[in-house]
Formats: C-alpha cells, sequence, structure tokens
C-alpha cells in the first residue's frame, strides 16, 4: 500500500478526495494513526478458502464451552482487587446453541455505502476520540473487505476470519474498512441492526473475533448488543 510520509493537514478532506477517485484509481483510502511499515500480505486464497460459518460455528463452541464454565464458577468478591467493587455478572450470549449468522438488512433499506463511510469518517474525526495525526494509506484492493490481508495490517486478529466476516458484512450491513489506529480497525456501516433480537444475534459475531475490545469483561453481552443499535462504526481491537 501507499502511505503518506507525514500525517495529512486535512484527514477527512484527503480521504475524502480519493474516495470519489476509488473506482477509477482501484485504491481504496484509509486514514491510519500509526506510521509503520506494511507487513506481509495474508494471501487472498486463505480468505477465499474459508468457510464462515463452520469457523464461526468452531469458535462458538469454545466460546460456549468458557461461558458454561464461567457460569457455573461466578467470581467472588474476595477475589477483586480492594477497593474494587464487584460488577454485574456477565451472563454472555443468550444462545444454548449455534444459531447461524445473523440476517441482513437489504440495501434499498439503508444509506450507500460510499455514502456512509463519508459520513463516518467525518463523525469519527470530529468525535471524542479522532485519530491522532492521521496519515493517508491507499490499498489496491479488490473490495473493502480485503483491505486488512492485502496491507498486511500487523495486529494479533486472525486475518482470514476477520476478512471472511468484513466480506459478509459487507454484503449484509454495507460495511467497509475506513481507518486503522494500530490494532484497532474502524468500520463504516450502512445498515446496522434496528432491533434488540438481531443486535443481540449480530452481537454474536461480533464476540466470536476474538477481539479484545469485546472479550475482555468490560461490557456484559446485553449493553456491547445494545451499542449496535443503529451504530454506524463499528471498532474492534488486538492487543
Amino acid at each position: 500500500m501507499w502511505l503518506s510520509e507525514e500525517p495529512v493537514s486535512d484527514p477527512v478532506g484527503s480521504w475524502t478526495h480519493c474516495q470519489s477517485a476509488r473506482k477509477e484509481s482501484g485504491l481504496w483510502p484509509l486514514l491510519v494513526s500509526t506510521l509503520y511499515g506494511p507487513g506481509r500480505p495474508t494471501a487472498l486464497a486463505a480468505v477465499d478458502a474459508l468457510n464462515l460459518h463452520d469457523a464461526l460455528k468452531r469458535n462458538w463452541r469454545s466460546y460456549r464451552t468458557s461461558q458454561l464454565r464461567q457460569l457455573a464458577t461466578p467470581q467472588e468478591p474476595e477475589d477483586l482487587p480492594k477497593g474494587v467493587e464487584p460488577w454485574d455478572e456477565d451472563p454472555g450470549a443468550p444462545f444454548d446453541r449455534w444459531p447461524g449468522l445473523a440476517a441482513g438488512i437489504p440495501s434499498l433499506a439503508g444509506a450507500d455505502p460510499d455514502a456512509a463511510a463519508r459520513t463516518t469518517v467525518a463523525r469519527l474525526m470530529a468525535g471524542p476520540y479522532p485519530l491522532p495525526k492521521p496519515h493517508l494509506a491507499l490499498v489496491p484492493a479488490t473490495r473493502s473487505a480485503d483491505i486488512p490481508a492485502v496491507m498486511g495490517w500487523q495486529a494479533e486478529a486472525p486475518l482470514p476470519l476477520l476478512c471472511a466476516l468484513l466480506r459478509s458484512w459487507e454484503d449484509r450491513y454495507g460495511a467497509q474498512a475506513v481507518a486503522f489506529d494500530g490494532a484497532t480497525i474502524h468500520i463504516s456501516v450502512a445498515r446496522p441492526p434496528r432491533n434488540t433480537d438481531h443486535a443481540t444475534h449480530l452481537a454474536l459475531e461480533h464476540v466470536l473475533t476474538g477481539a479484545d475490545n469485546i472479550n475482555d469483561g468490560t461490557a456484559p453481552y446485553p449493553d456491547y448488543a445494545a451499542s449496535l443499535l443503529n451504530s454506524p462504526l463499528w471498532s474492534f481491537w488486538w492487543d
């Protein structure tokens, strides 16, 4: 990928300009807050060969085993550091069997993915936690979902699984990768879930990525699922 040597002075404007030329250039724009040399790309053949349903079902079995173990041995207050109040026990996902992939939302029921991405980038940079000193990157990927693999993203994320999920989310929800901040990926969502049952189902796919911000116990599963309602931005990071 091409990466600017210096932070761009107008991140949103630069990103938007390059997005408008994407169909002619074949390059997907990104904002990248940490300047580093690209790693070795992950072969897209590995993404093509991955059966998403089977891979998530395997991850679900591991998750369910851990969930049942945790529910059987809840954390006792005396196990917590001194001065730390115990939090509500996280019930985890409310499924006793693998529910399959969450339903998609028809493309006509939401914003155009490119327009949604422009809005999300502007909101991200104007929000309380904008990317610090972002550089502009241009990635020669056929589709947004393949960006992490093509750019050789250096994170602990399971790239074939993540890219396969991004492909599926691209089709089901109009998702696009728009920014990276070290080991964090920010994803624009044109058609997010609009009711609690849908968000509760979809949240399981997020959990099964293994992303640390979702699996570190900070937010109970119902709270995380509720945060996905009408949310145009999904973020994942791996320590």
